[in-house]
Parts: structure tokens; sequence; C-alpha cells
């Protein structure tokens, strides 16, 4: 490899690593080869600058085994005073035709869906996040017990600042 290349390949590498600045925290667990609806995926965040604004994502990575168009998901941010805020949330994973939503080259597609934005914490140590799926099928009332197509569910932090 000539120096021309090699300074050439340390820039792409460097901007590479250096565009995600504002990643606080990211991080994902697998749920196997399907989600049980009774399994809830947990975060222990890291501590927290109590001062600063930030927003909050929920990350999953599903394959063609996704037989949905939306996904349902209960997310419960825990603080350490005692105090839960709970949300249950609805994302469009697949375009009309089944295609699934997302980044990806592979059957594999990464979503980042947008939580909260602007939290400030209260205290720096022990929040959580605490993430379930709500899944139904049309007409029904039980929820679906294993979804599948799910592969890993994640959360991340991003700095406003």
């Amino acid at each position: 490899m000539s120096l021309k290349n090699s300074i050439l390949f340390i820039l792409i590498a460097g901007l590479l690593f250096s565009c995600d600045k504002k990643r606080v925290f990211d991080e994902y667990k697998s749920v196997g080869d399907a989600w049980n609806k009774k399994t809830v995926v947990e975060f222990n965040l890291p501590e927290m600058d109590t001062t600063k604004k930030y927003n909050l994502f929920v990350n999953l990575r599903a394959n063609d085994g996704y037989k949905f168009n939306n996904l349902f998901l209960i997310v419960a941010l825990e603080q350490p005073d005692g105090l839960t805020k709970v949300d249950t949330l609805e994302y469009l994973m697949a375009e009309p035709d089944g295609t699934l939503l997302g980044d990806g080259f592979s059957d594999i597609k990464e979503s980042k869906l947008f939580y909260k934005s602007g939290v400030q914490f209260k205290s720096s140590k022990k929040n959580k996040v605490l993430i379930k799926q709500a899944v139904r099928q049309t007409g029904k009332v039980v929820g679906v017990e294993n979804l599948e197509g799910i592969t890993q569910v994640g959360f991340r932090i991003e700095s406003l600042e």
C-alpha cells in the first residue's frame, strides 16, 4: 500500500469513528429467535450528567421473519427516586408490500426508533429502561406470544450538546 493510500485509509477510518460524537449510550441485547411477550429487555444506564439534555431511541434489528407492518412497545424509564414513566409506542416497521424498513444491505434491517427528546435526568445514577413487545394480531385481544423476526433490542442515548 502506498503512502497516499495509507493516508486516505486513515482519514476515512477517522471520519467513520468520529461521526458518532453525540452517542452517550448504545447497547443491544439479544431476544433469541422470537421475542416472548413476557420477556422484558432491561438496560442499566450509565451515570448521566443532570445538567444536560438527551434524545432517547429504541434500536431494533429485525429480519424477514417479521410478519407485521407495525410494532407496539411498552417502554418504561425507571428513575432511582421510584418514579417510573411508562409509554406505549407504535412504530411502522414495513412497507405495505411487506418490505422491512430500516438500514442494512442483507435481510437484517436496523431501525433507530425515536422515543423521547430533550430528556433531562433528575439523578445521575441507577436509571433503567425496560422494554417489552405488545404486538397483537388484528381483531385479537391476546398478544402475540412469541414475536418472530426481532432478533435484538437496543437502547441509545444521544447528547443534544
